[in-house]
């Protein structure tokens, strides 16, 4: 598949990775759907990008806001093609901290959010996107997670973020092998350590020392490195069931 003339849903598509990949969508000629809660980002970039481009103010725990992004992804494009699930949060806490254990709800959240949330998306978008009409391979539609390193190298204080995210590496070959009959890919991304508005507000200092830790490119890694990456998963059918490290070689330490 190609992207262009595809339509693609993207959460977290206000800012960052999501940001990224809506502008790489559209520049490919494709159509994008911004899913995010950050509604004044999300309306300004939908505006900025133009009639292929919307958005749909979105909590992906809620089936019913997951709905009604598909009833208007579906009247105004007529189907869904691709999904990436970029929204997620983070939370830097340790299991036994100065102030006692671990927030129970704050872990609970992260759950929430990262991993069930990616989880809702999929089964809702894909019960759409298996009626797509299939093109000369068999395809109907892909599917791209975010997962991150930490899935494989959490630090200390990263207990309930790596614990989402490994799960989100965790189904992706079996979601990927139900998915076959259907013909639609399920493939997840797992990036290093990225200039996205995490690190925004950290002295450039800081974000050069972090750059620093990663091999090569010894720098952040561009979100819209990270949109190449998508468009290349999309084009290429053979990438199926796989979690890819987008990390410059960077293998995190305890802390």
């Amino acid at each position: 598949m190609e992207l262009a003339n595809l339509t693609a849903i993207v959460t977290g598509g206000a800012s960052g990775l999501g940001e990224a990949t809506v502008r790489k969508i559209i520049a490919a000629g494709g159509r994008a759907v911004i899913a995010d809660r950050n509604e004044d980002g999300a309306a300004d970039l939908a505006q900025e990008l133009g009639n292929r481009c919307i958005f749909h103010s979105t909590d992906v725990t809620s089936t019913s806001d997951i709905e009604e992004l598909l009833e208007l992804t579906l009247d105004q494009f007529g189907a869904v093609h691709v999904l990436v699930n970029c929204a997620g949060i983070g939370v830097a806490e340790k299991v036994l901290g100065k102030e006692g254990p671990h927030d129970l709800g704050k872990f609970s959240k992260v759950i929430e959010v990262n991993l069930i949330g990616t989880f809702n998306m999929i089964r809702m978008v894909g019960e759409r996107m298996k009626e797509n009409e299939a093109n000369g391979d068999g395809e109907r539609g892909v599917i791209i997670n975010t997962a991150s390193v930490a899935a494989f190298e959490g630090q200390i204080g990263q207990a309930a973020y790596s614990a989402s995210k490994g799960g989100v590496a965790s189904m992706t070959l079996p979601i990927a092998r139900e998915y076959a009959r259907y013909g639609i890919r399920v493939m997840t991304i797992a990036p290093g350590l990225f200039d996205t508005p995490m690190f925004a507000s950290l002295p450039e200092a800081a974000r050069e020392a972090l750059g620093k830790m990663t091999p090569f490119p010894s720098r952040l890694g561009q979100p819209a490195e990270y949109g190449k990456l998508v468009e290349s998963i999309v084009g290429n059918p053979m990438l199926n069931g796989e979690v890819i490290r987008l990390d410059g070689a960077i293998r995190m330490q305890p802390k």
